[in-house]
């Protein structure tokens, strides 16, 4: 391929990945399946992609180091607090549970197609994992209970680097077998990758915490820095002990995570974000390398494989760890459902059935389309049914339309309180107990602490809440909360009240319109210009529109004395106005609005 090739197909490749991940925004299914298909497309299909003409020798390292930053970042989100609330079905489902999955796999995949046992038994080890590139996007579109969706994301964490690491031992034991001591070699390499692995990943994640923690860092090179840590420590562990650079990174993201005085989420945000681009990108270039040829050639035999996967395999794990916990059995079936293949077992079959092909072992080669098999199969599945089926046993998560209040003072206890009567979930944080005891004698859900602070992180409940009202007499407070907020709310979702002395400042001592959130009402309202129409015999009003009595109506009547503040449609979503809202209600909404008395001349 020429230069100018080389770089057209880069582009193809970012283009099809930005169209994907869009479409799965827009459809609300796992991106991977987008991803798969339009690799398969690209690649074996229209014969436009050659990932090893396009990359050559460098394919596999590169497939091997973003695996490792995936997992990384998958990490950085597992905190020891959770894992004291849910540790005993998690540690069951990675460890009882995962033997007892790679033993049906192993089984079926031994009588059904034929693989002889060593092979059957890799083949389980690379289909037992989850992993957090489709549980967490599922997560998101199904909306469990939080006791499930914490379940599922940290097993799709823990057990990606434990089932790299049992591949790793049986993949050695098939090399080693040829040579008369496979069993011995198996225990060496099995032990040699957790020692050495550990030592790495601990070292490098205390060393890199330090460094934050003592700020001997500038904080824009934050993410940078524990991004070439992170792959110091995979490459040096791999150099030492060969394959034990997964378990090395994922250790180092947990201890980062859980290092007291670290503040990992301006890195987490940045992992994020790559994490999104490589799982893109590799998605397409694996599926690209996909034989169809040999996929079609298994047979029916896939289909039967993937019912027992789904019907014996999962259910038998969870049934074995879920076994005298608190869960019931609505809960049970849903963790039951979900279990879909990722990319860790994608890469790691392509990896391992290369190398196996050239050391000579007979049908390696077909671990990749059963591998990819059982990847599209879970997916397409579990995506179309998991949300249905738990909106059916009645474990998802209410619609995220709540309001997270910030300031329990008077015009936010009014203003939450006409919310609740219209149906809408809130919560009001304050740090001043007189104003949250008055919210509680108004009945209102509160949380007494700085919603920025590191306890709320462990302890705010965002439970159904999609919207924050930051309506603190503090500006410096409503701009800290919207910053706080933006990455779980989304920046079209923040909103806040500003004071009369933020309002008179220049732009150049002035947060930017990013960090305010959006102005609050159809009028921008000021909190003292809020509390001084309430002192004067203002009140929030709602209003439902009918034929008889519709938008016009409601305007001609009440002019210039209305500030509307919400409105809810036909179908109960709650719009927040703002100065730039282009709303055109009609018959069935319900306006809220601040009405002022009318002048006495």
């Amino acid at each position: 391929m020429n230069e100018q090739q080389i770089l057209l197909t880069f582009g193809g490749i970012g283009v099809a990945a930005l169209g994907c991940q869009w479409l799965a925004w827009r459809l609300k299914l796992p991106a991977i399946l987008f991803l798969l298909l339009a690799g398969i497309l690209l690649g074996p299909v229209l014969g436009w992609l050659n990932p090893q003409q396009l990359f050559g020798p460098l394919l596999m390292p590169l497939v091997s180091l973003a695996v490792a930053l995936i997992l990384f970042e998958g990490s950085l989100t597992l905190h020891l607090s959770e894992w004291r609330e849910i540790g005993t079905v998690v540690h069951r489902l990675v460890t009882v549970g995962a033997l007892s999955t790679w033993a049906v796999i192993t089984l079926a995949t031994h009588w059904l197609l034929g693989f002889d046992w060593l092979l059957a038994l890799l083949f389980g080890t690379l289909t037992l994992v989850t992993g957090p590139t489709v549980i967490v996007p599922m997560l998101r579109v199904v909306r469990p209970k939080a006791s499930i969706a914490n379940i599922l994301r940290w097993e799709g964490i823990v057990i990606d680097p434990i089932g790299a690491l049992l591949a790793v031992v049986v993949y050695s034991f098939i090399i080693a077998s040829a040579s008369g001591d496979g069993l011995s070699h198996s225990l060496l390499t099995f032990a040699g990758v957790i020692v050495c692995g550990s030592v790495f990943g601990i070292v490098g994640g205390w060393v890199s915490g330090h460094v934050l923690r003592k700020q001997w860092l500038p904080e824009y090179l934050h993410s940078l820095a524990t991004l070439a840590v992170v792959l110091a420590v995979f490459i040096a562990a791999n150099q030492v002990m060969h394959e034990s650079g997964l378990l090395a990174v994922t250790l180092m993201g947990m201890w980062m995570a859980n290092m007291k005085g670290v503040d990992v989420r301006n890195i987490l945000h940045f992992k994020e974000n790559l994490s999104i681009f490589l799982i893109s990108g590799l998605f397409i270039l694996l599926a690209a390398r996909l034989d169809l040829n040999a996929m079609i050639g298994l047979g029916p035999a896939v289909l039967v494989l993937l019912l027992i996967i789904q019907f014996i395999a999962r259910p038998l794990n969870v049934l074995l760890c879920t076994f005298g916990s608190t869960l019931n059995w609505r809960e049970r079936t849903l963790l039951a459902w979900i279990a879909p293949r990722g990319i860790v077992a994608a890469a790691v079959s392509a990896i391992f059935a290369i190398r196996l092909d050239e050391a000579g072992h007979e049908g390696a080669l077909l671990l990749v389309p059963l591998t990819f098999a059982v990847i599209i199969g879970t997916v397409v599945l579990q995506s179309a049914t998991a949300r249905p089926l738990a909106r059916l046993l009645k474990v998802a998560e209410p619609p995220p339309s709540g309001f997270l209040i910030v300031g329990a003072n008077g015009p936010a206890r009014l203003i939450a309180k006409a919310l609740h009567q219209l149906g809408s979930r809130v919560l009001l944080t304050d740090s001043n107990w007189e104003n949250i005891r008055a919210a509680r004698m108004d009945n209102l859900p509160t949380y007494f602490g700085n919603p920025a602070s590191e306890h709320a992180e462990s302890h705010l409940d965002l439970v159904g809440l999609g919207h924050l009202l930051a309506l603190s007499p503090s500006g410096e407070l409503n701009a800290l909360a919207a910053t706080r907020f933006r990455h779980e709310f989304g920046p079209q979702r923040l909103y806040a009240l500003t004071n009369n002395q933020e309002s008179r400042r220049t732009d150049k001592h002035r947060a930017s319109h990013e960090h305010r959130g959006q102005a609050f009402g159809d009028r921008a309202l000021t909190y003292s210009q809020l509390v001084s129409d309430l002192n004067q015999g203002a009140e929030i009003y709602s209003t439902l529109l009918t034929d008889a009595f519709t938008w016009e109506d409601y305007q001609a009547l009440h002019g210039e004395r209305a500030t509307l503040l919400f409105a809810r449609d036909k179908t109960g979503w709650v719009h927040v106005v703002t100065p730039d809202s282009d709303l055109k209600p009609g018959a069935g909404w319900t306006l809220l609005a601040l009405i002022r008395q009318p002048s006495s001349d």
